[in-house]
């Protein structure tokens, strides 16, 4: 995904909650980026487990997908406890928070940053659909564009021959 659309200036260093503030400020061109049939629902959604609370980023309802989106917002490079998390939320939404006829939810990892063996491994065998997905505050310059392009249509070609 590209965040450019979020204003964010160019710094060093960010907290996921300058990201989620500026996507917050952004909601419309935020919903276009990721897709149409989304529905905001919540933000900074508070869970709690023992009196423990714990907070999922943003909460959106998909009405053609019927089902939740978890989206967990990362500002530097996807960890595998992160998935472990996002499981945690995708359970609790499963068991208190689907209405009859809802397909269970849908987690999203946004991060800054990916290995993708990393997120095979820490991703595969989870009974919930749980995404990982990059995004970038600026789109690239034109090189670096090209590369990413001709990366992404090698990962293609080689999906399609398997």
């Amino acid at each position: 995904m590209i965040l450019e659309f979020l204003g964010l200036e160019e710094k060093s260093e960010y907290n996921e909650s300058d990201l989620e503030q500026a996507i917050i400020g952004q909601l419309q061109k935020f919903l276009l980026e990721i897709g149409r049939g989304f529905c905001f629902e919540a933000r900074q959604k508070r869970i709690t487990f023992d009196n423990t609370h714990y907070r999922i980023d943003l909460v959106f309802y998909h009405r053609i997908l019927k089902c939740h989106v978890l989206i967990d917002l990362k500002i530097g490079e996807f960890s595998h406890a992160d998935s472990g998390q996002m499981n945690v939320y995708l359970n609790y939404y499963k068991n208190h928070e689907m209405n009859p006829g809802d397909h269970p939810p849908i987690g999203i990892i946004m991060c800054a940053s990916n290995n993708e063996n990393l997120v095979k491994y820490a991703t595969s065998g989870l009974s919930h659909q749980v995404f990982v997905s990059k995004y970038m505050i600026n789109l690239p310059k034109e090189e670096e564009l090209k590369k990413i392009i001709l990366e992404e249509q090698a990962k293609l070609k080689k999906g399609l021959e398997q």
